[in-house]
């Protein structure tokens, strides 16, 4: 299994700490925030593929340069107005790539591991996301928001709903079976949106199939400095 890693943001709003470094390299509990991430899940990933912007793609491909199994697919953008969005990023790392995906943000911290996520996947042979309750609707109407039936099956799934129909909120971490990610082309001519990573998977579980795992535990978004400090300061880590 490939796992792409979201990594061309900008993180404008954690300037000036951001302005020449990259946010997922950032240190949280004594190790960039990748580190964590890759760990993690490396028995389960023949290989990391991280895309990147040309702005940042040197401290990646440095950060790369002992770990045989990542490769960094620069996007070629320099400003945060030019960036091509989540799902184009998706797109063009999957050149080449054939079999299922697991594609996360490289910008999240988890204090739960990912393996279950993976195995409750393959269980159910399906493209899979995860979910967690979200009641507060000012954070609904920032998120992906779905339904699901009694066996966790989605039957809704919204981005940044203004009336969500539910309370179960999406985190970039998606699992797409070889078919279903094969068709991200086609979803953007049919019109998906190419910003928010959940865009295509909004879209595909509209097409066919798709299972919702509940998380056991709490994800932390570095979204801003004041975000940063404090997962910085009490982060540490997590037990499979």
């Amino acid at each position: 299994m490939k796992c792409i890693i979201l990594a061309a943001g900008y993180a404008t709003r954690l300037y000036p700490l951001t302005e020449n470094f990259p946010k997922p390299l950032l240190p949280v509990g004594g190790k960039p925030i990748l580190n964590w991430l890759t760990e993690d899940i490396s028995e389960y990933v023949d290989e990391f593929i991280v895309v990147t912007n040309h702005k940042f793609a040197h401290h990646f491909f440095a950060w790369a340069e002992k770990r045989p199994h990542v490769s960094i697919v620069d996007d070629g953008t320099e400003t945060n107005e030019t960036r091509l969005g989540a799902v184009k990023d998706i797109q063009l790392a999957m050149e080449g790539v054939t079999g299922d995906v697991f594609v996360i943000a490289g910008d999240n911290v988890l204090t739960f591991s990912m393996v279950p996520f993976l195995e409750f996947a393959r269980q159910k042979g399906t493209s899979c996301v995860m979910c967690h309750e979200e009641n507060r609707l000012e954070k609904q109407q920032r998120t992906a928001i779905i339904t699901v039936y009694k066996d966790n099956r989605i039957t809704s799934y919204e981005e940044k709903p203004k009336t969500p129909k539910g309370n179960l909120a999406v985190p970039p971490f998606y699992y797409y079976r070889s078919q279903d990610i094969k068709r991200i082309g086609e979803a953007l001519e049919d019109g998906c949106g190419y910003d928010a990573p959940g865009s295509f998977a909004a879209w595909l579980s509209m097409k066919t199939p798709m299972y919702a795992w509940r998380m056991p535990g709490d994800r932390y978004d570095v979204g801003d400095m004041k975000s940063y400090q404090y997962i910085r300061d009490t982060y540490k880590g997590f037990v499979k």
